[in-house]
């Protein structure tokens, strides 16, 4: 795949289908031995509950995505 001027590259297909990515996934990224790493974040549906083992693992998965900008 090439990537554009705006540093964005396209998912093939296939892939997507494969992981269940669709418009408006929200996908963690970073480096990890030169190599990039995508990681789909499964984020829960607006207005369901999320008990405290939910809260929790949702904030380890955004602690990642920060660090991996810093």
């Amino acid at each position: 795949m090439k990537v554009t001027r705006k540093g964005q590259v396209t998912i093939p297909l296939p892939i997507r289908k494969a992981l269940g990515i669709k418009e408006g996934d929200i996908l963690a990224v970073w480096e990890e031995d030169d190599k990039v790493i995508l990681e789909k974040i499964d984020l829960p549906e607006p207005g369901q509950p999320v008990g405290r083992e939910a809260y929790e693992e949702l904030t380890r998965e955004l602690d990642k995505v920060r660090e991996a900008w810093r």
